[in-house]
């Protein structure tokens, strides 16, 4: 009997909020942008905010592309 089920993990049989998650992505890339509006004088510190909010969006856009095709359940 166990050759034939698939042997899973007790989290992957939750369901997710994926909607709180791209809502909480969204929110933290503007919190990052909002960042830039700051007191330092280098630029480093605006590559790496502008950097990191960017791999926000672009992981969010990702899943709602990779979702609508059928290729992600």
């Amino acid at each position: 009997m166990a050759g034939s089920e698939p042997v899973t993990a007790p989290d992957q049989h939750k369901p997710g909020h994926r909607k709180a998650g791209r809502i909480g992505a969204v929110l933290s890339a503007l919190a990052l942008l909002a960042m830039l509006c700051g007191n330092h004088e280098g630029k480093v510190e605006d590559i790496w905010l502008i950097g990191l909010a960017v791999l926000l969006l672009a992981i969010v856009v990702g899943d709602a592309v990779l979702r609508r095709n059928g290729l992600r359940s």
